[in-house]
C-alpha cells in the first residue's frame, strides 16, 4: 500500500498510528508512521494561494478542508487541521487550534483554544483538550508509541502530556499538569509510586505536586522537583462537575 492510500485511510479514520489490544494495551502502528515519514520524503515545498497566501509547506500535506457534512465544528480564527489527521463528527475545535498529521480525535471531543495536538497522537471519545493543553507528537523513532488520551478524559488548562504517556479512560488532569516520562508519578490513594511508562489509571484525579530533591545541597537549599499526584478518583460530585454538555456539539 502507498503512502498516499495509507493517509487517505488515516483521514477517515479506518487506519490508526496506535492500536489497542485485548487487554487494552497501545501499540504503535509502525506501517502507518512509515506512510507519514514516507509523505514528508515525497513532499516538495511550495508556496499556498488563498486564505493560506504567505505559508509554505509540503505540497502533498496541505491543511484540511471541511465540510458541514463532516459534522465537525471548526470555529474560524485560525485553526488547522493538516492531511492525514482524523476527527470525528462532533468535534469542536476553537481557534487557534492545531491537529497534525497522523492524530486521531474522536466523536464528541472539545479541542478548545491554543491546543495542540501532535503527530500521531491519540484522542478518544469525549474528551475535553481545554485551553493551552500540548499533546506531544511522535514520528521517531518509528517504534515510539504516540501519546494516548482515551475516552471521557479532561485535561485541564496548561496541561502538557509528552514522551507516549498514556492516559486511562474518566482521568482528570487539573490545570498545569505536566507529564512525560521522566516526571514520578505518586497514587496517594493507594500509596504507591507509578512504574515508569505505566498509564495515568481510570479515573485518576491528578493535580501538581513536587517532591524533595534527594541530594545534600539541595535539600539544605530548600529545592524541589516537579511531580503528579493522584489525590483521588472519580465519583459522582467530581463527574457532576465535569459534565460535558451536548448542546455545544
Amino acid at each position: 500500500m502507498n503512502w498516499q492510500e495509507t493517509l487517505a485511510q488515516m483521514e477517515r479514520g479506518e487506519v490508526r498510528a496506535a492500536t489497542q489490544d485485548e487487554q487494552g494495551n497501545w501499540h504503535a502502528n509502525v506501517e502507518a508512521k512509515q506512510a507519514i515519514l514516507a509523505a514528508f520524503g515525497a513532499g516538495e515545498n511550495q508556496e499556498f494561494d488563498g486564505i493560506y497566501q504567505g505559508f509554505v509547506d509540503k505540497h502533498n500535506l496541505p491543511a484540511r478542508a471541511f465540510t458541514r457534512d463532516d459534522a465537525v465544528r471548526l470555529v474560524p480564527g485560525g485553526s488547522s487541521v493538516r492531511t492525514g489527521a482524523y476527527v470525528a463528527p462532533g468535534v469542536i475545535i476553537m481557534p487557534p487550534a492545531y491537529i497534525n498529521v497522523g492524530a486521531y480525535v474522536g466523536k464528541g471531543t472539545m479541542v478548545d483554544s491554543h491546543a495542540l495536538v501532535g503527530s500521531c497522537a491519540q484522542i478518544g471519545e469525549n474528551v475535553h483538550l481545554s485551553a493551552a493543553v500540548q499533546i506531544g507528537g511522535v514520528l521517531e523513532p518509528i517504534g515510539a508509541s504516540p501519546v494516548i488520551i482515551e475516552d471521557d478524559a479532561f485535561l485541564g488548562a496548561g496541561v502538557v502530556v509528552v514522551e507516549g504517556i498514556v492516559i486511562k479512560k474518566g482521568a482528570v488532569l487539573a490545570p498545569g499538569v505536566s507529564l512525560s516520562a521522566s516526571v514520578p508519578i505518586f497514587d496517594l490513594v493507594n500509596n504507591r509510586r507509578l512504574e515508569k511508562g505505566e498509564p495515568i489509571p481510570e479515573r485518576a484525579v491528578v493535580i501538581p505536586g513536587t517532591r524533595p530533591v534527594d541530594n545534600e545541597w539541595a535539600r539544605e537549599q530548600g529545592l524541589n522537583m516537579a511531580c503528579a499526584l493522584i489525590v483521588k478518583y472519580r465519583d459522582e460530585q467530581s463527574d457532576a462537575s465535569l459534565e460535558l454538555e451536548s448542546v455545544l456539539r
